[in-house]
């Protein structure tokens, strides 16, 4: 799965197809479910990028309470699955990061470990959005926009962590996911584990609470060797 990442505050995206420039007000070392982030997709007037929450609500859904559950979405189903496959045919987005946060379960709890792609290179998550109108709207209230990380089987290096992992499009997939007449079974053939070079290193436990934003979430430290012994 994917419950944390990081992305800093100026976002280049360099590819045939998606060719980007923007700005954060801030960068975000330990971006949590539920809070703001930047997802970038193709609307009505081409390609932009736009603040969503992360946790899809679905249309259909009464509230949006159980966004906060749906912070991923399975590759492997996420075309018949009710919550995601309307989002899936129509409304796909492109999740800009500069690293993901995994767990290992150690001696002593959980270790949290950073993953991103060798040198820091941005990296772009698949991602579905939806937008959610309140069935009862007071005044002028907007509707609420939130977006889901695809997940896949994890890669080698992953795998030594957890058994899944966020689906990281190389570039010159991006255009292809985003793509409004790409057919399901040409999408299905970009979900899978990324084969690019990636790294990654153990970080401090304090990156667990969702309130420490710093760049020392992503710094590496050192670890017993003995944490992993006895599980």
């Amino acid at each position: 799965m994917c419950g944390r990442y990081r992305v800093t505050a100026e976002i280049e995206l360099q590819a045939k197809a998606v060719r980007m420039r923007f700005q954060l007000a801030e960068a975000r070392w330990n971006l949590a479910p539920t809070q703001m982030a930047p997802v970038v997709r193709i609307s009505e007037n081409g390609l932009d990028h736009s603040m969503m929450r992360w946790g899809l609500v679905p249309s259909w859904a009464k509230d949006q309470l159980g966004g906060s559950k749906l912070i991923n979405a399975r590759s492997e189903t996420v075309a018949e699955k009710p919550s995601f496959r309307s989002a899936f045919k129509s409304r796909r987005c492109l999740i800009p990061a500069h690293g993901y946060y995994e767990w290992k379960a150690v001696s002593k709890g959980k270790q949290p470990f950073h993953f991103q792609r060798t040198g820091g290179k941005v990296m772009c998550f698949a991602g579905l959005w939806e937008q959610w109108h309140p069935h009862e709207p007071e005044g002028n209230a907007r509707p609420l926009e939130t977006f889901t990380i695809l997940t896949t089987q994890a890669n080698e290096l992953a795998a030594l962590y957890h058994d899944r992992m966020p689906v990281i499009l190389p570039e010159q997939k991006w255009g292809d996911w985003l793509n409004p007449q790409a057919k399901p079974d040409d999408l299905k053939t970009l979900l899978v584990p990324f084969a690019g070079e990636m790294e990654c290193w153990a970080v401090t436990p304090k990156m667990n609470n969702v309130r420490f934003e710093s760049p020392e979430c992503a710094e590496p430290v050192e670890v017993q060797a003995n944490l992993f012994g006895d599980q």
